[in-house]
């Protein structure tokens, strides 16, 4: 057996290399002509972070994210003030249903501010805030809602 082959992952891969190449290539494309589409009525420089903050209404809106610990389902109450795109005030609230989430909601509420404030609501996603990891989960949802609220 003198005979080379390709082995089919390789082939196959190199396909689907080229596909997702040119499928970048057209994204970036659109993306280049939404961005100077948004930046066109733009009359202010300060946070439009590529244009992706003018799509909000400013305002203060509030919704609630849930989240699961290895005991309950643990709900807390976000409040973001938007002004350009970008959180300018944030409260969030909880009710702690197990002795240690209070403990981890009370870290979480007292780290937030710093996290957020000044940050352009696309680009807002917390993961861990003052050692409170699964808090994030419903803040983070909670963010996504008031997206969706705030959507102008």
């Amino acid at each position: 057996m003198n005979r080379t082959t390709v082995p089919l992952p390789l082939r196959t891969g190199a396909a689907v290399v080229g596909v997702a190449g040119m499928l970048a290539l057209a994204g970036c494309s659109g993306a280049a002509d939404a961005e100077g589409q948004s930046d066109a009525g733009t009359t202010s420089d300060a946070g439009t972070n590529g244009g992706s903050t003018g799509d909000y209404a400013d305002g203060t809106y509030t919704a609630e994210g849930s989240y699961q610990t290895p005991e309950t389902v643990e709900t807390i109450s976000v409040t973001l003030t938007l002004a350009d795109g970008v959180v300018t005030e944030v409260e969030v609230t909880g009710d702690p249903q197990a002795r240690e989430t209070e403990q981890y909601q009370g870290q979480f509420i007292d780290g937030i501010e710093e996290e957020v404030v000044g940050v352009a609501i696309d680009e807002l996603a917390v993961d861990r805030v003052a050692g409170s990891s699964l808090t994030s989960g419903g803040f983070n949802a909670a963010v996504e809602d008031i997206k969706e609220q705030a959507a102008a």
